[in-house]
């Protein structure tokens, strides 16, 4: 199947499916990819879009140029005399932020298909919040993290805290929240913030690789999977985990992916999943 270029409304994100990997590109280069309103009203679109799309079997997210996503404009806010107003209510911003946050970061931590975000250069405040609300990350060698926020007096917003302290911990995600330090490719893998690094001009190429391999794999077994780890991480109780996982392992052992793999392994080659 030939690479399909998606209609986004908007300049501000790309969007294109090849090979059942939807690629979405915050294409903001001259802003370093910076939160437009456009920008992320099709961003939800495109993963509400994608969630129940039998075509997409992986979802990718990056940032065109030299960055991946400086987070919210900062510049446009301060041109606009308004940190996040603007023209609505308290209340009416409040619930729009919601919508947005839950439309986006939360569609991805929640979507039952694998995520990926490939960062070619920086990720910074809710940009990096949306970095780490995907299941996985690549980063190039000279990209780096930070969450920026204290720097510009918010205190956070798009999951970043839950998210970072997940990964890291509460005593580290404290220190990178309140002191906003700079988080190079190399400490970021260390501290378990990325799962690779690799040279910049490879990145693609390696998120290609990755994203494929997802694609092919048992959609149905990592819907489940999904749901399980986020139970894991929301704190649900042993037990409830433990049944969730009997259910969804049942179910999976009924799939015809299921029986492919395990009449592969007989046959010692590899399977050709169907995602159902």
């Amino acid at each position: 199947m030939s690479s399909q270029t998606l209609d986004t409304g908007t300049p501000d994100l790309l969007a294109t499916l090849d090979a059942g990997v939807l690629t979405l590109t915050l294409n903001r280069p001259d802003a370093r990819n910076a939160m437009s309103r456009a920008m992320n009203q099709a961003l939800a679109q495109q993963l509400a879009a994608a969630e129940l799309n039998p075509a997409v079997k992986c979802i990718v997210l990056t940032g065109a140029g030299k960055g991946f996503c400086a987070g919210g404009d900062v510049k446009g806010m301060a041109a606009a005399g308004d940190g996040t107003v603007g023209a609505l209510t308290i209340d009416e911003a409040i619930h729009v932020q919601r919508v947005n946050q839950r439309a986006t970061a939360g569609k991805l931590f929640k979507m039952p298909k694998p995520t990926i975000a490939a960062l070619p250069g920086p990720a910074a405040g809710a940009g990096l919040a949306l970095a780490l609300a995907c299941d996985l990350r690549i980063m190039a060698s000279t990209a780096i993290l930070t969450t920026a926020f204290a720097r510009v007096g918010f205190s956070g917003d798009y999951g970043g805290t839950y998210f970072m302290t997940q990964l890291v911990g509460a005593a580290k995600a404290r220190e990178l929240y309140l002191l906003s330090e700079r988080v190079s490719a190399d400490e970021a893998l260390r501290l378990g913030l990325t799962n690779w690094v690799c040279a910049p001009e490879e990145l693609a190429e390696r998120t290609r690789e990755i994203a494929r391999r997802l694609a092919a794999g048992p959609a149905v077994a990592y819907r489940y999977m999904k749901e399980n780890l986020n139970r894991a991480l929301a704190g649900g109780d042993i037990d409830d985990c433990l049944d969730l996982e009997a259910t969804h392992h049942i179910h999976c052992g009924q799939t015809e992916d299921h029986r492919e793999a395990a009449q592969a392994f007989v046959e010692k080659r590899e399977p050709v999943f169907k995602g159902r």
